[in-house]
């Protein structure tokens, strides 16, 4: 069977919309069970913040000209009676409500106290309170549907008043290894090499914001064992990953397999160097809903690019996400092009200019180039990089949510 490569934007396209199509409903979660999860609705606010007038140090809330006559002590959690008159003031902590009738907060340390008991001192001219709806007023949007739920969002929410939070939950990932010639364990030798992907996929699966699971490998190079493998890995997973096989060798059995579990191609190999036989597949689960499957071939580096040019797509589109948006980088030196497909070079951004510098050791099976770089520059199909030309870049991700 030959197929027509497809666009390397397009392809991404496609399995994003593939992704967001099959994306699971969202479910109402206890706040402290959101980390890693998906935002399914805005993250508005549902009171002002702050709700309430509070100190921002500890002090005296005062009113009126010095010197003042204490009246009182608030401490975070109490609600104050309003300062009666000029020259009252009350002791106040960090946090506490404002008394009504305060028209001022005095630090400690920069306070003193006569001897009949009287505060003096001169007050900033900055208030010394955050005043309501000083971060946001009640019904601000403060996150749009779509964002990945990190601790930071859930102090967010907290501080809101939620208990739960409208969510998608992380995609479930199962791995299958291909190929009878790899060891799991020990030195290459013999005609056998070590499976350079079934440990850090995962890795990069979680990443993305899937829950890594179900691994197996290397599965037999038989069909019957392809089949089984995959369908009993689909049983607990929305998305396979296998390695290997994307071909259309003596032993390469993903293809057949696919047909007979009644496949249907979302993609069917990319327009991209390296790593072009690359698929995804939607699979009837076991309970009638959409699965997927993406092949990604057996030479670690194209396994990599097949990862961060669909999988990383079609994982944003099952979590809710927006598709990823790709930043631009200056080429430092020229990257050549790869005639009418898409070239991924592997590269290493400057953090402080921008510019991007092509490694080495970046042969398809090599694995020396991805480990130094921080991403993939893009080369559109007809086209050379030429140094300070300004390209798309793929970034590699550094943890869940970021940089995908």
């Amino acid at each position: 069977m030959s197929t027509a490569p497809v666009d390397w934007e397009a392809a991404r396209s496609l399995v994003y919309t593939a992704g967001l199509a099959a994306a699971p409903p969202a479910v109402d979660v206890p706040l402290a069970d959101t980390d890693g999860h998906t935002l399914a609705a805005p993250l508005t606010t549902l009171t002002d913040l702050p709700a309430f007038p509070t100190s921002s140090v500890d002090g005296w809330a005062v009113r009126g000209p010095g010197p003042w006559r204490v009246v009182g002590r608030v401490l975070a959690g109490g609600t104050p009676p309003p300062l009666p008159d000029d020259g009252t003031t009350v002791e106040i902590a960090t946090g506490a409500m404002l008394p009504d009738g305060a028209t001022a907060v005095l630090r400690v340390e920069e306070s003193s106290r006569t001897g009949d008991g009287l505060v003096t001192g001169t007050p900033r001219a900055q208030p010394e309170w955050r005043t309501p709806g000083e971060e946001a007023r009640r019904g601000e949007t403060l996150l749009p549907a779509g964002s990945p739920v990190n601790p930071g969002v859930i102090g967010l929410a907290a501080s809101c008043g939620y208990d739960t939070l409208p969510v998608r939950r992380p995609p479930r990932a199962a791995m299958l290894v291909f190929g009878d010639e790899l060891l799991t364990a020990g030195l290459p030798g013999a005609g056998r090499v070590r499976d350079a992907l079934g440990a850090p996929v995962p890795a990069w699966l979680r990443r993305y914001g899937a829950e890594p699971g179900h691994l197996v490998g290397p599965v037999e190079d038989t069909l019957p064992a392809h089949v089984a493998a995959i369908r009993k890995a689909l049983e607990g997973a929305d998305l396979v990953c296998t390695t290997g096989g994307t071909m259309h060798g003596p032993v390469d059995h993903l293809h057949p397999a696919l047909a007979e579990l009644n496949a249907e191609y979302v993609v069917n190999t990319v327009a991209v160097r390296p790593g072009f036989p690359m698929l995804v597949a939607r699979i009837p689960g076991p309970d009638g809903q959409p699965r997927f499957l993406a092949g990604l071939p057996g030479n670690p580096q194209s396994a990599i690019v097949a990862l961060v040019s669909l999988v990383a797509p079609l994982l944003a589109g099952l979590q809710g996400r927006p598709a990823p948006a790709l930043p631009r980088v200056t080429l430092a030196e020229a990257v050549p092009g790869r005639g009418d497909f898409t070239h991924l070079a592997l590269v290493r951004v400057d953090p402080v200019g921008g510019t991007a510098h092509p490694v080495r050791h970046v042969g398809s099976a090599m694995l020396r180039g991805l480990a130094q770089s921080d991403g993939f520059a893009v080369i559109r199909p007809g086209t050379s990089g030429e140094p300070g030309a300004q390209v798309p870049l793929v970034p590699l991700p550094l943890l869940n949510g970021e940089r995908p």
